[in-house]
Formats: C-alpha cells, sequence, structure tokens
C-alpha cells in the first residue's frame, strides 16, 4: 500500500471505550470524593465526550456520549431519573463533534470548546432536572451551583483535553507505524517488479 490509510472504525471505537471506562472510573473513584467548596465536583465524564468529539466527531461524539452518559446513570450513586445523563451526553456529544469540522486542533480553540460544552451540559443537565420535577434542581439552587460546576470544569478541561488527545494520536501513530510496516514503498516494488524507473 502506498499511502498508509485511516485507522479502523474500530480502532477508533475501542479508544474511544477505554477512555470513557477510565474517565468513569477516576470520576467515581477521584472526582466525586474531592472535598471542593459548594458541594460539586468536575464532571470528567461530560468533559472526555467533549474531547473525544471534537477529535472523532459527531457520530463518535452522540454514541459515546449516550453510551458515557447512560453507565453514569447506573453507576452508583446515581440518585436522579435514568437517562438524564444520557441525554445531556448524547446532546453535547453531537453539537461538539458538529462544531469540530470549523476548528483549529492546534490552537487553543479546543480548550475553549470543551469549557463551552460543559458549560452547556451542565445547564441542560440543570433544566432536565427542572423538567423532570427533581426537587435540588431548583433555581436558587441551580443558579449558586452552576457556576461553580462549570469553574471546576474549565479548571480539569485542559487534563482531560490533552489527554484524550495524546491517547488518540498514540493509537494513530501505532496504527500507521502497524500498517506502514506490511507496506511495500513505492521504489521497492517497482525493484521488485523488475520496472525499475521505467513503465
Amino acid at each position: 500500500m502506498l499511502n498508509p490509510p485511516e485507522p479502523t472504525a474500530a480502532g477508533r471505537s475501542a479508544v474511544a471505550a477505554v477512555v470513557i471506562v477510565v474517565t468513569l472510573i477516576l470520576q467515581v473513584s477521584v472526582a466525586n470524593r474531592l472535598p471542593l467548596p459548594g458541594g460539586v465536583q468536575p464532571d470528567l465524564v461530560l468533559l472526555a465526550v467533549v474531547a473525544l468529539a471534537l477529535v472523532a466527531g459527531s457520530m463518535t461524539g452522540m454514541v459515546a456520549g449516550f453510551l458515557a452518559g447512560l453507565a453514569a446513570d447506573i453507576i452508583p450513586p446515581a440518585d436522579h431519573t435514568l437517562g438524564r445523563y444520557a441525554l445531556v451526553y448524547c446532546l453535547i456529544g453531537y453539537l461538539c463533534g458538529a462544531a469540530s469540522t470549523e476548528m483549529d486542533r492546534q490552537s487553543v480553540v479546543p480548550f475553549f470548546a470543551v469549557a463551552a460544552g460543559a458549560l452547556a451540559g451542565t445547564v441542560v443537565y440543570a433544566g432536565t432536572g427542572m423538567i423532570l420535577g427533581d426537587p435540588r434542581a431548583e433555581w436558587a439552587t441551580v443558579s449558586s451551583m452552576v457556576p461553580l460546576q462549570v469553574l471546576y470544569d474549565v479548571i480539569a478541561s485542559p487534563f482531560v483535553v490533552w489527554a484524550v488527545l495524546r491517547v488518540t494520536r498514540r493509537y494513530e501513530r501505532t496504527e500507521r507505524a502497524r500498517v506502514d510496516g506490511l507496506s511495500v514503498p513505492a521504489a521497492r516494488y517497482r525493484a521488485m517488479s523488475g520496472r525499475g524507473g521505467n513503465l
């Protein structure tokens, strides 16, 4: 093969699944236990979904968001209506993935996009709580907690984005190197076929 193909869809899905599983574990075991002011913690899972959507596009963002949200809905201490996180993460994953085509990934723009996704996700989650009659989603509580939640998400976003970009780029380099190892360079192919430089 003269031109190495893009990494496979199955490989990308596996990387996304690993990112989501690791992030869920970190959310439950570390982030949820942080004694931060205001009683809220950074939403690492939402940040990972946004970062994956920015890297891989809207379809990956939507699927990863739905599956990550469903897992977050089920994993203890789940104390809300089943499906809220799945809805919010799916929607945010799709929107961030759709916006990623207009984005320069070599600048700081992805970090602002993650911050915007975190803000939108927090607001949508609070809004669904109000619609579903969650007693903790009263306006006074939401108005005091949302700014803190967004602040913590913004502080955590560079670390999550860096980790997701690092993992996905490493996978792409490994996949391309594996394919290159099986491919035959053009000059060698011509020499092996006995054509040399002539057609």
